[in-house]
């Protein structure tokens, strides 16, 4: 099994490559384009957690939502949101998000990469950005958004065996597919899962 090391420089150069192809972000996500409408820039941080005690993998910082929030509440997310009017880049979004949204302090974050865009059925146009954390990572939630933080090691993610793939009908009948992740007691699905096959796929090339 590759070690942390390993897994982090390849996925350096991965992100590289991918970020200098050509290929289409739009073939990512769910969403249906309904009436025309554009979706809404948004940006995501890929937080990887690179412990000292941990030398085989990195684990991923995940955060369980609220479940009064209007969009996705209650599910497992990325840090993040929709990018405000004085953001210059998703990088900036996705960091800014990402303090606010768990008191991420932007010094402990070494930005490696974009992940292609990631189309959502609520109408965003999401960019995963990918960072890696170095320990001591201190962390405070914002308990109006985020009900809880945890990690899960990225050898989860990176194991076929734990992916899953499901349907479920929506508008009257359509049918539309979705991965998942278990993990434990938290069922991790939609477009964060969607965005682990990304990060998955890429690592698998």
């Amino acid at each position: 099994m590759d070690d942390a090391h390993e897994i982090v420089g390849r996925l350096r150069r991965q992100l590289v490559r991918s970020e200098s192809a050509d290929a289409p972000d739009a073939a990512n996500g769910d969403w249906p384009g309904a009436g025309g409408a554009l979706p809404r820039p948004a940006a995501v941080l890929v937080p990887l957690v690179l412990h000292e005690h941990r030398k085989n993998s990195p684990t991923v910082l995940l955060t369980r939502r609220t479940d009064h929030l209007h969009h996705h509440p209650g599910q497992i997310s990325f840090p993040g949101g929709g990018m405000e009017e004085g953001d210059t880049s998703a990088e900036e979004t996705a960091v800014r998000e990402a303090e606010e949204e768990i008191g991420l302090a932007p010094e402990r974050i070494e930005l490696i990469g974009r992940l292609p865009n990631y189309l959502t059925g609520t109408g965003f146009c999401v960019t995963p950005v990918v960072g890696l954390l170095h320990p001591p990572v201190k962390l405070k939630l914002d308990s109006f958004e985020v009900a809880e933080a945890f990690e899960v090691p990225l050898a989860h993610f990176l194991d076929p065996a734990n992916h899953r793939r499901h349907s479920i009908q929506i508008n009257g009948g359509e049918l539309r597919h979705f991965h998942a992740m278990p993990y434990g007691d938290y069922f991790i699905w939609g477009a964060t899962a969607g965005m682990l096959m990304m990060l998955y796929r890429l690592l698998a090339e």
